[in-house]
C-alpha cells in the first residue's frame, strides 16, 4: 500500500550572524547552509496498519510525511502509495488521505464547524447521501453533536481536536496521517482520541501512521515502531518485540528509614533523597529476589515496587543507543 524506497531531501537554508551590519550584507550577499532532512530512507507499510513514526525534534518526520501526502517532492528515491506517486497525482491522492496536524487547523477560524464540514464536502466533491451518512458516523463516534454550531475559536483545544480528526475523515480516507493529534489534550479527550481511532482501524482498516512525542499514544495505538533520527532510519520493529528486548530492564523504588541501601556496580541510581531511592538493572543479570535482598541487607525498608520500563525510557534508552 505504502512504499517507500530511497527517499533523500536537502533544504537550502540562509543563515547570518546577529547585528544589524551583518543584516545589511545579508541583503546583498547571502549565505547558506545545506540541512539533510531525510538521507535514503526506505519502509514498506500495508493496508491497516496502526504505524508510530517517532524520533526527535529535527529527525525527518514532519518532512517524510509532507512526501507521503504529496505536499513536497524528494530530491532522489521513490514513493508509491496506491499505486500513485503522491506528488504527480496529487488531487486524486488527497481524495484517498486524511491529514490531522494537531499544531494546524484545518477548520475556518470564524464561522461555525459545521460550515467547515460543509465546505470540505465541496472540496472533495461528496455526494449529499455519501456526507450525511460519514457525518452522522463521526458527530456520534467523537461525541461532537453539541459544539459543531460553534466557531472553532470558540472550542476548547479538545473539542477542536475532536472536531479536526472529524473533517479529516468525512471522505473516508484509506490512510490517515496523524502528527502530534493529542497535543495538548486532557486525560479524558486523550482517551476518547485514542478510542476512536483504534474503532476507525478496526472497522474500516484504515491505514494510520501516527508522529508524536507522547509514548502513551504509541503504547496504546500502534503495533509497530520506526525510528528516525538525523535522517535516517535507525530501527524497524514490531513494538511488543521491543518491549521483550528491554523489558529485562526493571525499575526498583523503595522507601526506607536509617542507612540507605548500598548500591551495586551494574545498578543505575534513577533518583535518590533521604529515604527514597530509585534503582533500575538487569534482571537478567540478577533476579528481582536477589536485588531486593541486596538492598533490604543493612536497610530498614518500609515500602519496595518493582516495575518494567516504562515506554518513555525505552524511547529514551533507544535515543541514547542511536546516539540522536
Amino acid at each position: 500500500m505504502i512504499k517507500v524506497q530511497n527517499i533523500s531531501k536537502s533544504f537550502r537554508v540562509s543563515v547570518r550572524q546577529a547585528g544589524f551590519a551583518q543584516a545589511i550584507k545579508a541583503l546583498f550577499s547571502r549565505e547558506y547552509n545545506i540541512v539533510h532532512a531525510l538521507d535514503n530512507i526506505s519502509f514498506d507499510i500495508k493496508r491497516g496498519e496502526m504505524v508510530g513514526y517517532i524520533g526527535p525534534n529535527g529527525a525527518g518526520k514532519s518532512t517524510t510525511i509532507k512526501i507521503m501526502c504529496g505536499i513536497l517532492r524528494p530530491d532522489f528515491g521513490e514513493c508509491i502509495i496506491n499505486d500513485r506517486v503522491p506528488w504527480k497525482d496529487r488531487k486524486n491522492h488527497a481524495r484517498e488521505i486524511g491529514v490531522v496536524f494537531g499544531q494546524r487547523s484545518q477548520l475556518w477560524w470564524d464561522v461555525p464547524v459545521i460550515d467547515s464540514f460543509e465546505l470540505i464536502r465541496d472540496i472533495y466533491r461528496l455526494d449529499m447521501v455519501k456526507y450525511r451518512k460519514n457525518l452522522d458516523a463521526l458527530v456520534e463516534q467523537l461525541n461532537i453533536g453539541e459544539i459543531i454550531k460553534t466557531p472553532a475559536r470558540s472550542l476548547s483545544l479538545g473539542q477542536r481536536m475532536r472536531c479536526e480528526i472529524a473533517a479529516s475523515l468525512l471522505h473516508s480516507p484509506d490512510i490517515l496521517f496523524l502528527d502530534e493529534p493529542t497535543i495538548g489534550l486532557d486525560a479524558v479527550s486523550k482517551i476518547a482520541v485514542r478510542q476512536f481511532i483504534r474503532k476507525l482501524n478496526s472497522e474500516k482498516k484504515t491505514t494510520v501512521i501516527l508522529t508524536t512525542h507522547d509514548m502513551q499514544d504509541i503504547e496504546a495505538l500502534t503495533e509497530r515502531i520506526i525510528l528516525i533520527g538525523r535522517g535516517k532510519i535507525l530501527l524497524d520493529s514490531d513494538l511488543q518485540g521491543l518491549k521483550e528486548r528491554i523489558s529485562t530492564i526493571k525499575t526498583l523504588t523503595v522507601d526506607y528509614t536509617g542507612l540507605a541501601p548500598s548500591i551495586k556496580s551494574g545498578w543505575t541510581v534513577i533518583t535518590h533523597r533521604e529515604g527514597h531511592i530509585t534503582i533500575q538493572f538487569d534482571s537478567q543479570k540478577e533476579s528481582v529476589s536477589e536485588v531486593i535482598a541486596q538492598v533490604s541487607k543493612n536497610t530498614a525498608v518500609r515500602d519496595i515496587s518493582v516495575n518494567g520500563i516504562s515506554a518513555e525510557e525505552m524511547v529514551a534508552g533507544l535515543y541514547t543507543e542511536y546516539r540522536i
